[in-house]
């Protein structure tokens, strides 16, 4: 039993470190294109940002119930799966990260599970169907659904507005961004958060310590929110910069579109309870406002790298958290430490390499020629 305890205060903490990286890895998501535009300056958008996501955590638990009681069997599952799978994704987040390259740091926690899972309890530990339902097709859909709004609501914002002054246009548009831009912050909390909450949930009843089909205590609510806030505070400057400028060149009104579609998409989501990812949709929502502007600049290449880090996000998790529970499983407590260990040292020298190139508040907007292969950008006709 004191085995069993150590263990999940272990899995907690774990735990609580993927969220904490999920927060800096999706800043991007709510605030690339507010500091894009200068509608607002970049500390104070990761400061709105960090507050309102501890804000969203407390608002659903629909999705921790998915993560919790949807895509793996939780009688099958034991603390050692959870604490493999998290490591898994801890590792594929800041490797991302390091890169630039805005992957989702939901699939890759699903993924870290689902590979962990099924290594020590086989494929019957895993809900194939829910991973379909609830991660699969809103991972596909939910991209599209956000670029075909952005698309439309720019185009529309450009028609109503040809005529007015283009300085006030502006004006009111970034004014316009610090709203939709928190309100983005507000459902990425709501959602992401939640994924940690269920992570937590699902290693307590594994453990007997609540029952199954348990919803999450407001400790462990409370804990999540804190720790997406603080990471989310510290600014995930390097996805920053590739999702304010390395996709198009935002101007205030796409900006407004774009963190607009991607409330709309994210927080019907979270009712639902689909466990999407908010990367995606973001970055969805940022192509089609680039697509909305007549004569908008798009660099495909660099879309053509996120979508490539989206479909390997999961399985590369996934082999990761199975490489991680075959340890754990095969060495017990010598397993488990070697794999904190492995992790430990792995990520820190992800944060080492990451120091020959910072990426900070003050040049966050800089052209990112490296990161951008000097690709030009390509101009698109839709009409505005």
């Amino acid at each position: 039993m004191d085995h069993i305890t150590f263990l999940v205060a272990a899995v907690i903490l774990t735990a609580l470190a993927f969220d904490f990286t999920n927060g800096f890895h999706d800043t991007a998501n709510a605030m690339a294109t507010s500091i894009a535009t200068g509608a607002l300056a970049p500390r104070t958008a990761v400061l709105i940002s960090g507050v309102l996501n501890v804000a969203g955590a407390f608002l659903s638990t629909e999705v921790a119930r998915t993560v919790s009681d949807g895509i793996v069997h939780d009688a099958l599952v034991t603390p050692a799966m959870i604490f493999a799978g998290l490591v898994g994704a801890i590792l594929w987040n800041l490797l991302t990260w390091l890169v630039g390259l805005p992957s989702s740091s939901s699939h890759a926690l699903f993924g870290g599970l689902i590979g962990a899972v099924w290594a020590g309890a086989g494929s019957h530990g895993v809900d194939f169907a829910k991973v379909v339902e609830k991660v699969l097709v809103p991972a596909v859909a939910s991209p599209v659904v956000a670029g075909v709004a952005a698309l439309l609501a720019t185009h529309l914002a450009y028609r109503l507005t040809r005529r007015a002054d283009g300085d006030r246009v502006a004006r009111g548009f970034r004014a316009g961004q610090i709203a939709s831009a928190s309100l983005v912050s507000l459902a990425h909390g709501t959602n992401d958060a939640q994924k940690t909450m269920g992570v937590i949930t699902l290693t307590l009843i594994s453990a007997g310590a609540l029952g199954h089909h348990a919803g999450p205590p407001l400790w462990v609510v409370a804990s999540a929110g804190l720790a997406i806030g603080l990471g989310t505070y510290l600014g995930g400057w390097r996805i920053i910069r590739t999702m304010g400028k390395g996709l198009t060149e935002i101007r205030s009104p796409q900006g407004f579109a774009a963190e607009t579609a991607s409330t709309t998409v994210i927080l019907a989501s979270a009712h639902l309870g689909f466990a999407l990812s908010t990367t995606q949709v973001a970055a969805g929502g940022i192509l089609g406002a680039g697509l909305g502007r007549r004569l908008a600049e798009v660099r495909w290449g660099v879309a053509g790298r996120m979508v490539v880090a989206w479909a390997v996000t999961l399985p590369a998790a996934a082999l990761v958290g199975a490489l991680a529970a075959a340890v754990v499983h095969h060495g017990g407590d010598l397993g488990t430490a070697a794999v904190a260990l492995a992790g430990a040292a792995l990520a820190a020298g992800i944060v080492l390499v990451s120091r020959r190139d910072p990426v900070h508040a003050r040049n966050v907007n800089d052209t990112c020629e490296a990161a951008l292969d000097g690709e030009q950008p390509t101009e698109v006709g839709a009409a505005a």
